[in-house]
């Protein structure tokens, strides 16, 4: 049994014979601290701008766009039929589905004035998202009468056109005829996409329809909300092949088209996937400081404690059971670093999800701010991994304790 390895490294002191830790030794404790530090950050601020950018793509659309081909005097109106609704339905991923309308129209003041598209606002998922991005005023309840005028617009649109929340304006709608409406500013939102936030108003989805000449039923989208993000392209394929089917049984009198976020949003998605490559670059480069300073301060370690080694094999220790000794200690000294760069990271992470006080520039980044997801799986993984890395880094160093000769420690000591 040589649990005695495991017993003596525990005691054993890291201090040098003069009573205090080499300098290598801290060098070695502050490189692994910051090690796990960065990785920890680095992890955190890719899940955190996958969250974020995730949010947004998906509030200013749906996980699934369900679009009507063209098709007669129906034109790309689609119809929300009790067949279509049922199909929906039985779809056990759904968990949600709205009709969606939106309407060209002209934002006019004395001054100026401005093309936007009017959307309807549905969904507890769209209400959320547009709350979340609220910078003044408040989203109404379109389910009352007096809110159905009620719109929110962007700050960039409201800035351009010196609007604020209370402001009345008139708005223009142009199809087949002109018709004017005198819409209230309920609220100004920012979502830093500045190619959504310059062209989209959102308001109660009855008068977007009502303006669009279209039934309660009717709209230019069905927008279908799934229980598993990851699986949106499968769920995809899914829908696309029972309403290719439907039609082919002739249950459904139309066909239509099924798009989801991640082609909509291609190059926001491709710009994250690039993220992971550079986490992985950092994790990888971390480590690998890490396992260099430890490997050269267990070296170290092994030189100040000669007389150890030699006094253990004169007692008939054998090398490996020393070796042993060696890489737990290297192993404490890596647990020192993790606890310290885990406690100092972590503490800032939790600061910055909640105050957002390390902000970003929105024009490059789409956010105003550092995002941080704190994943505690991936902080477990993260240390595990760490600790699996440096003890196999550590077994070919510790070979050098076998060179120790007994007989030389003791003839200088």
């Amino acid at each position: 049994m040589d649990n005695y390895s495991l017993f003596i490294a525990r005691r054993m002191s890291l201090a040098s014979n003069g009573g205090k830790n080499s300098p290598a030794i801290k060098v070695a404790v502050a490189a692994v601290a910051l090690s796990v530090a960065v990785m920890l950050a680095a992890v955190a601020i890719v899940l955190g701008f996958k969250k974020e950018i995730h949010d947004k793509a998906v509030g200013f659309n749906s996980h699934i766009t369900l679009y009507a081909a063209s098709q007669g005097e129906e034109g790309n109106t689609l119809t929300l039929t009790p067949t279509l609704a049922n199909m929906m339905s039985d779809l056990p991923f759904v968990k949600e589905f709205n009709i969606q309308s939106v309407i060209p129209a002209i934002l006019k003041t004395p001054t100026d004035f401005k093309g936007v598209y009017l959307k309807g606002l549905v969904g507890d998922q769209g209400r959320l998202f547009m709350q979340s991005n609220l910078i003044e005023g408040s989203v109404p309840d379109y389910s009352k009468e007096e809110n159905r005028l009620k719109v929110l617009i962007s700050e960039k649109a409201a800035r351009e056109l010196g609007l604020k929340t209370g402001d009345n304006i008139d708005t223009y709608f142009i199809s087949d005829d002109v018709r004017v409406r005198r819409l209230k500013v309920a609220g100004v939102y920012n979502s830093h996409f500045e190619a959504y936030d310059d062209i989209l108003v959102f308001g109660d989805i009855a008068t977007v329809q009502q303006l669009g000449l279209l039934q309660p039923n009717q709209g230019t989208a069905l927008l279908i909300n799934v229980d598993d993000f990851d699986q949106v392209e499968q769920y995809s394929a899914e829908i696309q092949n029972k309403l290719t089917q439907a039609l082919a049984d002739g249950i459904l009198y139309r066909q239509y088209i099924v798009e989801n976020v991640q082609t909509q949003s291609a190059g926001l998605f491709r710009w994250l996937s690039l993220l992971d490559m550079n986490v992985a670059v950092v994790l990888a480069l971390m480590t690998v400081v890490a396992c260099i300073t430890l490997i050269s301060g267990m070296l170290i370690i092994i030189l100040d404690k000669k007389r150890f080694i030699g006094l253990m094999k004169a007692l008939g220790a054998p090398s490996a059971a020393i070796r042993r000794i060696f890489i737990y200690l290297a192993i404490k000294i890596a647990a020192i670093g993790l606890a310290i760069g885990n406690i100092l990271m972590l503490a800032l992470l939790f600061i910055q999800k909640h105050t957002h006080f390390i902000p970003l520039d929105p024009d490059s980044y789409y956010i105003d701010f550092v995002p941080v997801e704190i994943s505690w799986i991936s902080v477990a993984v993260l240390n595990l991994g760490v600790l699996i890395v440096i003890y196999v880094a550590l077994v070919l160093p510790s070979r050098s304790v076998a060179k120790v000769s007994p007989a030389e420690t003791m003839r200088y000591e």
